[in-house]
């Protein structure tokens, strides 16, 4: 069986530009197709709830320029998933739109584009439960309710490779998808030149974050996949960089609860037994994995709902007997806000501190927080329904470390630095309200596909 090979420039379109040299050179070998993945939960529920986007629009723009022109070059197929970080239609809207004009604007000859939708509705889905489906949690979450429902802004389906690999069979030449499991991006063209569930997701596991699975670490250079049945081999395009088989490997146990699994619509792919081995200075071959059939399709919902207003500030702590006694400073400030605004469960608020210097990255989960710090900066966070209460609890919430009351400060002077006295305005608060699976009667039920034909040429005539 002929390999296929696969040109991957980023593993997360958009989101800053990728590096055009490496990407080039990969365009050099000639590869089958060009694919990448636009999306991730890494940047919070907002742009799920809101219905917006975490990449400039530019930058979406200058990466897609770059694919699309070398792949009607090249003659190739494109392929782009989770589009505009959420895969939301308005973000698969956006991106064909994007696609039209720069083919105008180039003057590309036609070609067929298809567009796949994954957005779902609260009222589709809370009739689904109504008539007994069950909408399962996963890691912890219980299953989903009406109330849960109800309080979700906005929900995707994660589709795995069919609705793809449909598309490209019926001959799209571009494709925009909605949200997608990222590896599905890959194994769709992979599935359609024969080769097994179990090589194609697994490639598209290993390809996914494109340089990512290189040494040293760079960000957003291109990888060239050459994948053969259970003979997947992944080439590093920058010159600085090599895939390794601890690189290879590394990359595989990426961004999993469990390192050996990664599920999908239609099954699992199990890689425990998979063998990592260097081909060549810059090349590594995996193969191994195995595929294990779901009995039932299960397709993954995600789902976001605003909770409310954001207002942030920021405080700076040097003082070192404020700084050794900081949470009981914290505690007195949180008490006189609830003298003021009442609980905050029964009230509709709540205000964070997070403290950089001591653990304001991972909160309560840092292992070995410092002693004594020299000195701390506290960004305030509150979260309100009402704005302009939000402001105001999140002022007091700053100003309140400044007047802290504690037993050994003695001087005027105040315990607080305020960065400014201003209060900003952050976007609106969200949380993950569905991370859950449903069970579905096959893998493209909930996905909708709609074929265009672009003509640049035409556009830029008229």
């Amino acid at each position: 069986m002929t390999a296929v090979t696969i040109l991957c420039p980023t593993g997360h379109l958009g989101f800053t530009p990728f590096e055009k040299a490496s990407f080039l050179a990969g365009c050099e070998h000639a590869p089958d197709f060009i694919v990448a993945d636009s999306g991730s939960c890494d940047i919070g529920p907002y742009p799920l709830g809101a219905d917006s986007q975490a990449s400039p629009p530019a930058w979406q723009r200058h990466d897609l320029e770059a694919m699309l022109l070398a792949a009607r070059r090249l003659g190739v197929p494109m392929i782009v998933g989770s589009a505009s970080d959420t895969g939301t239609d308005r973000g698969v809207e956006q991106f064909a739109a994007m696609i039209r004009d720069i083919a105008a604007e180039h003057g590309l000859a036609p070609f067929r584009l298809a567009t796949i939708k994954s957005e779902q509705t609260r009222e589709f889905l809370q009739a689904r439960l109504a008539a007994g489906t069950p909408i399962k949690g996963l890691d912890g979450r219980a299953d989903a309710d009406a109330a849960l429902l109800s309080r979700t802004d906005r929900i995707v389906a994660v589709m795995d490779a069919e609705p793809i690999a449909a598309a490209l069979r019926e001959g799209a030449e571009v494709v925009i998808a909605g949200r997608a499991s990222d590896c599905a991006l890959f194994a769709a063209p992979l599935l359609n030149a024969g080769l097994s569930p179990a090589t194609a997701y697994y490639a598209g596991k290993l390809m996914e974050c494109a340089s990512f699975c290189c040494e040293p670490f760079m960000g957003k250079e291109s990888i060239l996949g050459r994948i053969a049945e259970d003979d997947i081999r992944i080439t590093a395009l920058h010159p600085g960089q090599r895939c390794t088989p601890a690189s290879l490997a590394g990359h595989a146990m990426y961004e999993r609860r469990n390192p050996f699994y990664e599920h999908v619509v239609s099954g699992t792919v199990d890689m425990r037994d998979c063998r990592y081995e260097a081909v060549d200075e810059r090349t590594a071959r995996a193969s191994g994995a195995r595929f294990i059939p779901a009995v039932t399709p299960m397709v993954k919902l995600e789902g976001a709902g605003k909770v409310g207003e954001r207002r942030l500030a920021v405080v700076g702590i040097r003082d070192p007997y404020v700084i050794e006694n900081i949470d009981a400073a914290i505690a007195w400030a949180r008490a006189r806000l609830a003298e003021r605004f009442g609980a905050p469960d029964a009230a509709g608020w709540s205000v964070h501190y997070h403290l950089f210097g001591r653990n304001g990255v991972m909160g309560e989960l840092e292992p070995s927080p410092p002693a004594h710090p020299h000195e701390l900066g506290i960004v305030v966070e509150t979260v309100c329904r009402d704005a302009a209460r939000a402001e105001e609890i999140c002022a007091l919430a700053a100003r309140n470390l400044f007047y802290a009351r504690l037993p050994e400060v003695k001087g005027t002077a105040g315990a607080a630095a305020l960065m400014a006295d201003e209060i900003l305005i952050g976007k609106p608060g969200y949380e993950w309200t569905l991370n859950h699976v449903m069970p579905v009667r096959d893998a493209c039920e909930l996905f909708r596909t709609e074929f265009h034909l672009v003509d640049g040429r035409a556009r830029r005539a008229a």
